[in-house]
């Protein structure tokens, strides 16, 4: 065979592969899908690809597994914020602390005197020929009225005796603002049994001590009645009472 016998052939033959295959192409365009009509679709079925998309986490905790035959854990769920307590504000290490006012300590009990004391001095209606010596605690602690009154009358150079039975149980004390009492008897009821009567118009008081013996701190001066006061020898005082009521019934 030669060679342009084979070429011959070989274009034959493409020419008539060419033909069948313009004349399907035209019995597809005149009468639809030739696989509907003569029997089966002579097209290749291609399955279509499946659009890519991105692939969502799982939120399931059951572990998936891949092709590739790996174990991938779905991500843990972020912790919910939590609020923050403010941190509570620490002194200064070198801060010292503030301290409390400080007390002033109670004044020891002390006895009474001029200069912590208000001494008043006024006249009895009843009984009668009588006068009522008040003293008033003015300091800031206790004074404690030992025995009774020393009293001296103008310019007299003793001091009455005192009514023994008028003796208290306990001595008498005061608190800052109390008062202690004692009565004077100036004179004789009757006239008969004073002597040496006389017109006083000044008046000191002297204030004991615990052992009674001696005249402690300054005196007292309370003044009398204008026109002053009548005494004679028959003078006397009672103890320091805590009562008005017990100092006025001597």
């Amino acid at each position: 065979m030669s060679v342009r016998t084979s070429r011959t052939r070989l274009i034959t033959a493409a020419a008539s592969v060419a033909l069948v295959a313009f004349s399907i192409t035209a019995c597809s365009d005149d009468h639809g899908d030739i696989g509907t009509a003569t029997g089966p679709s002579l097209r290749a079925t291609v399955p279509a690809a499946a659009p890519a998309s991105p692939t969502a986490p799982s939120t399931s905790a059951a572990p998936s597994v891949g092709t590739g035959g790996s174990t991938d854990k779905a991500p843990a769920p972020a912790p919910a914020p939590t609020a923050s307590k403010p941190a509570a504000s620490k002194p200064a290490a070198n801060t010292p602390a503030p301290k409390a006012p400080a007390v002033p300590p109670a004044a020891k009990p002390t006895t009474c005197e001029g200069s912590t004391t208000k001494t008043i001095a006024a006249p009895l209606n009843r009984p009668v020929n009588h006068m009522l010596l008040t003293v008033t605690n003015t300091g800031s602690g206790t004074c404690y009225l030992y025995g009774y009154p020393a009293v001296q009358f103008g310019e007299a150079q003793s001091v009455p005796p005192v009514i023994t039975d008028s003796k208290p149980q306990a001595v008498v004390t005061l608190k800052p603002g109390e008062s202690g009492y004692a009565s004077v008897n100036l004179s004789s009821t009757d006239g008969t049994d004073g002597s040496n009567g006389r017109t006083a118009t000044s008046l000191a008081v002297y204030f004991q001590g615990p052992s009674g013996d001696e005249s402690v701190g300054t005196g007292a001066h309370p003044s009398l009645p204008a026109k002053g006061v009548y005494v004679d020898d028959s003078l006397k005082v009672t103890y320091w009472q805590q009562s008005l009521d017990d100092a006025v019934s001597w």
